[in-house]
């Protein structure tokens, strides 16, 4: 497909980081922030949407000069970069926690529970050995700002580390493991559960719990309604961005997202590795 290249002002481009915006380092490279800012510089409205929690998309984006609330937690949070703290936040009741914390430990798996700590959030898990995939995230994890992991506490809110506002439930485990986890879950909690690959191991799974209705395309309605944009276009590559690809203005998928991705989208550019997304951002202009 051709690019429309009388884009207006009023488009609000939203990217996914991890496989898209950012490179196979995890990082966003020096020459993709140059470009954002250049673009948002000149009027353009961006910022990303992501499974990450602010306690990691703050230092990944910190080079960039964002002015929208980036998108977390894959909808379920707003974090207002220029006030430093939450702008919303959509909440898992407890009754809910219990239950899905139940159906992991029928299945004999236990999950984390990130709970809101005013701006921190305290991943609590029940001291439960970790899958590798786990092990490696929270090592790569440790010492963050905005994340603290009690690795030997109550997930179901007992306790001063596992009190506050539940947010995510969420467990890396083989995908296989976790298939008919997200399937109990889907059958007995109000909830929204997302059960998708790893785009580094796609034998591992990653089961995101979130509250009912939580997802990227309903945050992105949020921030488009505080901006004059009438327009949204998205950038992808994984399953967990499809529901804001279905409902953007225009969809575009880089080259290495899932077939069922570049399918249903309205455009398929270069790869994360190739500074896609903003390269396709400042030819817009």
């Amino acid at each position: 497909m051709m690019h429309n290249h009388n884009i207006k002002p009023s488009t609000l481009y939203v990217s996914d980081m991890d496989g898209t915006l950012l490179g196979s380092d995890s990082r966003l490279s020096a020459a993709s922030a140059l470009m954002l800012n250049r673009a948002i510089a000149g009027g353009v409205l961006f910022t990303v949407a992501t499974a990450r929690t602010p306690a990691t998309v703050v230092p990944l984006m910190s080079g960039v000069d964002t002015r929208l609330p980036y998108i977390c937690l894959n909808g379920a949070a707003l974090w207002d970069n220029c006030r430093g703290d939450y702008a919303h936040v959509e909440v898992i009741d407890e009754a809910t926690v219990r239950r899905v914390v139940g159906v992991y430990r029928r299945h004999g798996l236990a999950p984390f529970v990130y709970r809101r700590h005013g701006r921190m959030i305290h991943a609590c898990h029940d001291g439960s050995p970790l899958s590798g995939q786990e092990r490696q995230f929270v090592a790569e994890r440790t010492g963050l700002e905005l994340k603290r992991f009690f690795l030997d506490c109550d997930p179901c809110g007992e306790g001063s580390s596992a009190a506050g506002e539940a947010m995510l439930i969420f467990s890396m485990q083989d995908y296989e493991l976790l298939r008919p986890v997200c399937d109990e879950v889907k059958a007995q909690a109000e909830c929204t559960a997302v059960l998708y690959h790893d785009i580094f191991d796609p034998r591992s799974g990653i089961l995101e719990i979130y509250a009912p209705g939580v997802s990227k395309a309903a945050a992105i309605e949020r921030v488009t309604a505080t901006t004059q944009a009438t327009r949204v276009v998205v950038f992808g590559d994984n399953r967990n961005d499809m529901p804001m690809m279905r409902a953007a203005s225009w969809s575009v998928a880089v080259g290495n997202a899932f077939p069922e991705v570049k399918a249903i989208a309205s455009e398929v550019i270069g790869t994360n590795v190739q500074d896609a997304v903003p390269k396709y951002i400042i030819a817009q202009k």
